[in-house]
């Protein structure tokens, strides 16, 4: 038996759809993760960008579990000494650009490397419930037909 390894010309692209209210974060992520990199297919080729395209939309209405909303911390550095600053989930996810936090949390769960900077631009993420997607006719995924525990009502 040969390993496959599938070539560029082979692989095939899918745009996928997920609404995300009420979706858990790190849940939510994991699955995205999964389908940027293309671990779902039977093709998967680790050095490849077989992935799929994927739309995220209602971004604002994640949900957090636990205390996360209002103690997890997010860093940043400015580059200049004494420069940490600090956010919490919820200053951002009530402030201008909430979807940075699922941004960040797919970001987190892709492994580093020019492959997976590459991966992720195939990520889009919209607060609203609107895209400019329609032309590429993404097929809806529910995330919660998977299991019960991706969607938090409250």
């Amino acid at each position: 038996m040969k390993t496959y390894s599938a070539k560029a010309s082979e692989i095939d692209k899918k745009w996928i759809l997920i609404d995300a209210e009420g979706a858990v974060v790190g849940r939510l992520a994991a699955f995205v993760a999964n389908r940027l990199r293309g671990k779902h297919k039977a093709t998967f080729t680790p050095h490849m960008d077989c992935g799929d395209n994927v739309i995220i939309i209602n971004a604002d209405k994640v949900v957090l579990t636990g205390r996360k909303y209002s103690d997890k911390v997010y860093y940043w550095h400015t580059g200049y000494p004494g420069g940490i600053k600090d956010r919490t989930a919820r200053e951002i996810l009530e402030g201008r650009f909430p979807e940075r936090v699922v941004e960040a949390a797919i970001k987190r769960m892709m492994p580093g490397g020019p492959l997976s900077r590459t991966q992720l631009k195939n990520l889009r993420i919209y607060a609203g419930a609107e895209h400019p997607h329609e032309a590429q006719q993404p097929e809806a995924v529910d995330l919660a037909s998977f299991n019960a525990k991706n969607k938090r009502s409250a």
